[in-house]
């Protein structure tokens, strides 16, 4: 597996140098790809990541074995987020409040933020351990995320032109009680409309819904992964066929 922090995220970067739509992260992430041979990839995203999955698979169709998408958002709605969580993207002011107002109150908010990601289901105890606050909060993530949410309506709305045109098979996994993204208004909407897909929506779980049901979404990348001559799995050193991760 090859887990790819999309930029800006975990330990990356996000030059000023483009607008960093999810057409031009699946781009990225195209080039990263062919430097390092890996061809046909399982294709696998969460959350805004499924933006940038659908990028990989309505550019280049024929290099994406699979997708297997997790609590994305496909459909352009009218969100209140969005509103909110723009003006940390604009020039100048955003540089302001990232550098001031925004790490303040955003401390303040993660846990209860973090807690409506995983509700119903309990937020993990030990999940600030592995995700440190202050990788959360630094002022590059929080533009990389201010500039993803004013991207993310007209970058549903441009890939959902394509999604007929989606050949390759595809599991879709939700929780039924995502906070976040309606998983009616997103997921089971995509399902109907992709002829090749398959739907788990989960009850209990929320927008975090891949620590609910990790084995369900393993199975879906070993049956995509695996060759379809075979009937089992072998062990492979090659990258034909490897699972791609896209993270926030």
């Amino acid at each position: 597996m090859i887990a790819f922090d999309r930029p800006g995220f975990g330990h990356s970067e996000r030059p000023r140098d483009r607008l960093w739509t999810a057409q031009a992260q699946a781009a990225f992430i195209q080039q990263a790809l062919m430097q390092l041979d890996v061809t046909r990839p399982v294709v696998v995203g969460h959350s805004w990541g499924t933006l940038v999955a659908l990028g990989l698979a309505t550019g280049l169709p024929a290099d994406v074995r699979g997708l297997v998408l997790i609590s994305g958002y496909y459909y352009p709605s009218a969100r209140m987020d969005v509103a909110l969580a723009t003006p940390a993207a604009l020039p100048l002011l955003g540089d302001a409040l990232r550098y001031t107002v925004s790490p303040l109150t955003g401390r303040v908010m993660l846990r209860r933020s973090v807690e409506a990601m995983f509700a119903p289901a309990p937020m993990p105890d030990r999940f600030f351990d592995v995700v440190p606050r202050e990788m959360l909060l630094r002022p590059v993530q929080i533009r990389a995320a201010a500039e993803d949410a004013a991207f993310m309506i007209p970058s549903a709305a441009h890939f959902c032109a394509h999604y007929a045109t989606l050949e390759m098979p595809v599991s879709i996994f939700a929780g039924e009680g995502d906070k976040i993204v309606a998983p009616e208004a997103q997921s089971v909407r995509l399902h109907r409309d992709l002829p090749h897909s398959d739907l788990t929506v989960m009850p209990g779980a929320g927008h975090m819904v891949h620590y609910v049901v990790a084995d369900e979404i393993t199975n879906a990348i070993d049956r995509m992964s695996a060759d379809p001559d075979t009937k089992h799995l072998e062990s492979r050193m090659s990258v034909d066929g490897v699972p791609l991760t896209i993270a926030d």
